[in-house]
């Protein structure tokens, strides 16, 4: 059972094997590219739905976080599920929720099915990506897994490339639902995956699953984004805002608490964060995917409504960023596990940081060549240094028995940093021509602030060429 977190190391390799690792790689490939997909596709469909529905910016949001919202908030209990009652099965059972939702989305061209299909997407991935990434991390050990890690996260990105220019000549051509009909033969083939070539992993002890702290910590993330959603689209004083926030808050609180009377057997064992190592990991990893996702929203809708590209053309421009990370991302995977995590975990976010900031020079007129591009294609080397070893070095961090909690955690750190710079994004949203570019720079200095606190807190918060460990008794 999990005990204190040591910062003597930061990770050490306590992987085994697991037959098939090649499979288990493309079984873990298809699975997690569907969360992944979905939300770069309708990103580059937010204006043609928010069109087509009447959609007020509040609602686009909505069409945005009612996939954040219960992947962020579930991670946790789907990756408890996994570790209790089978990672391939937990794994299997999200595909076939995330297929059938997006049939309801594809097919039922409502805001109300939309919403409601969004957050059965949610609800998937939510199941699929913890044991997904834990099915990996056994598979493999040692520099084999930071390769593996690596090829998963650029096989990701290559995924996220292809995303946005598929689903936005899929808008122009068949209308906004088809974005949604690609998910399923992935979601076949990654059901057909786990079925026949994958072996059933499930943790030996048998805990109970920690179903209050997921209802407590669902309701108090859904409270906060409420609040933000709605302090973005009508300013702090709305009652609104108040009530939503405290309520937010409460259910935290009762979270907090029910995890710490749970101990060894809370959904998120608060001894998990026993070092400042394990403390610097996640907060790194709030703030940089925070920034990213800020930006991954934003860019594409500004560039249709107010520079005149066209769906296609708005997904087809976003490339560079994935294509670099693809490439990156598995060399960068077995570099760390030979130099540690310190420097690329500092020096990634801080060259995103000068990514973003390029993205300044960003204007209805300017060519994408000299604008776009540039920025892009920075923020693309940013994130190919640090993505995977930040998610190597969080799987390392584990026994194998409990990687299924640790990939939930670090997975719902990032999607609820997403989740929090969508939902502050609406008074964006609402903006047009250049009040909309000027929505856009303050963001940019937003994001390019935590990117850069990111880069700080990887410097002083990892120690070099070491690794945190938790301890195990």
């Amino acid at each position: 059972m999990p005990g204190a977190a040591s910062d003597a190391n930061c990770g050490e390799d306590k992987g085994g094997e697991q037959s098939a690792p090649g499979w288990v790689l493309a079984m873990s490939v298809a699975a997690s590219s569907l969360p992944f997909i979905n939300g770069s596709i309708v990103n580059v469909a937010l204006p043609a739905i928010r069109s087509d529905l009447g959609a007020s910016a509040a609602e686009t949001q909505w069409a945005v976080n009612a996939f954040t919202l219960p992947l962020a908030a579930l991670l946790m209990l789907g990756s408890a599920l996994g570790d209790r009652f089978g990672r391939r099965r937990v794994l299997m059972t999200g595909v076939v929720i995330f297929g059938i939702a997006s049939l309801l989305c594809a097919t039922v061209p409502t805001l109300e099915a939309l919403i409601i299909g969004r957050a059965g997407q949610g609800v998937g991935g939510a199941l699929l990506l913890p044991s997904s990434l834990a099915l990996l991390n056994g598979a493999h050990s040692g520099e084999a897994r930071g390769r593996a890690v690596g090829t998963w996260a650029s096989a990701g990105a290559v995924s996220g490339a292809v995303a946005p220019f598929a689903g936005g000549w899929l808008v122009e051509t068949f209308g906004w639902p088809s974005v949604f009909w690609l998910l399923v033969p992935i979601s076949i083939l990654a059901f057909a995956l786990a079925w026949w070539k994958v072996d059933e992993v499930k943790r030996p002890d048998d805990a109970a699953t920690d179903y209050s702290g997921a209802a407590s910590a669902t309701l108090g993330l859904t409270g906060i984004t409420l609040a933000l959603t709605f302090w973005s689209a009508s300013g702090v004083g709305d009652w609104r805002v108040i009530a939503s926030a405290l309520l937010g808050i409460l259910m935290l609180a009762v979270f907090f608490a029910i995890e710490k009377r749970k101990g060894d057997e809370a959904m998120m064992p608060l001894a998990l964060f026993g070092g400042a190592c394990v403390v610097s990991r996640n907060v790194l990893t709030f703030l940089l995917y925070g920034a990213l996702g800020a930006m991954l929203l934003i860019l594409p809708y500004l560039l249709i409504e107010s520079s005149g590209y066209s769906p296609t053309m708005a997904g087809l421009v976003i490339m560079p960023f994935p294509i670099i990370i693809g490439f990156g991302s598995p060399l960068m995977g077995g570099l760390a596990e030979r130099i540690g995590v310190r420097l690329p975990l500092s020096v990634g976010p801080l060259i995103v940081t000068g990514g973003l900031l390029l993205a300044l020079r960003i204007g209805p007129e300017t060519d994408y060549w000299t604008s776009v591009f540039p920025a892009l294609v920075v923020i693309g080397v940013g994130m190919a240094i640090a993505v995977a070893p930040l998610t190597s070095e969080v799987m390392a961090a584990v026994e194998d028995s409990y990687a299924g909690t640790v990939s939930g955690l670090n997975n719902a750190d990032s999607r609820t940093g997403g989740l929090i710079a969508v939902a502050l994004m609406g008074g964006v949203l609402s903006l047009s021509g250049q009040a909309l570019f000027g929505g856009f720079y303050g963001a940019v200095y937003a994001m390019a602030a935590a990117a850069a606190l990111a880069a700080l807190t990887g410097w002083f918060g990892l120690k070099p060429l070491e690794k945190a460990e938790l301890a195990f008794s």
